[in-house]
């Protein structure tokens, strides 16, 4: 097998979901069958790398010419309730419930020491700032239910408390073990609505 064609493999297969066997089929597919299609990725993939940049006060993704984020500069939103998410698809896919009236912030990450993932003290600095500048009263953790997300949501709230915020939580809606990607709009709806006070952060 060719080197390239190694690489290629290789790097499709580290994509969230992808398996190496998935990774082979995708790989041979673009090279042998879909060579239009190769060349509208590699396109695509080289205008993403150059336009797309991370938004600087929420951790979402946005065009480079637009600091902060479209979610950021509404004015209809409300920047005292902050619903904080591990990862940047987990804001769209809050927004498909069109319930949260507020803004977020992602954490990009969870702790996670069997993966070495962790939240950095940088990230969680950052948010502390926000919450305290723009006098933030309920900070709401749409985190995932697996066990590193409860071990994640019980640091934030232990680290948020001393700033006399409210922590509040997706409530029902959302099975355990799963994710958000997972959930469809109605449940989400339902979870946003219910959801409850983290233990110790009641105000």
């Amino acid at each position: 097998m060719p080197e390239a064609l190694h690489q290629l493999i290789r790097v499709l297969s580290r994509l969230p979901g992808i398996g190496r066997r998935t990774a082979e089929r995708m790989a041979y597919r673009l090279l042998t069958r879909d060579m239009d299609l190769l060349h509208e990725l590699r396109a695509a993939l080289a205008r993403a790398g150059e336009e797309i940049v991370v938004c600087e006060r929420c951790g979402n993704l946005t065009d480079h010419d637009h600091q902060p984020c479209a979610l950021c500069r509404d004015p209809s939103r409300d920047p005292r309730v902050i619903c904080v998410v591990e990862s940047a698809p987990d804001i769209q896919i809050l927004e498909q419930a069109h319930t949260f009236p507020g803004q977020y912030f992602c954490i990009r990450g969870k702790i996670s020491p069997m993966r070495d993932e962790t939240v950095t003290r940088k990230v969680i600095e950052s948010l502390m700032t926000r919450i305290r500048e723009e006098k933030v009263r309920e900070v709401l953790l749409g985190l995932n239910t697996d066990v590193e997300s409860d071990a994640t949501a019980a640091m934030l709230t232990e680290t948020l408390r001393p700033l006399g915020v409210r922590v509040t939580r997706l409530a029902f809606g959302l099975p355990a073990g799963s994710g958000l990607a997972y959930s469809d709009p109605e449940t989400l709806k339902r979870a946003l609505r219910g959801r409850q006070d983290m233990p110790g952060s009641e105000n």
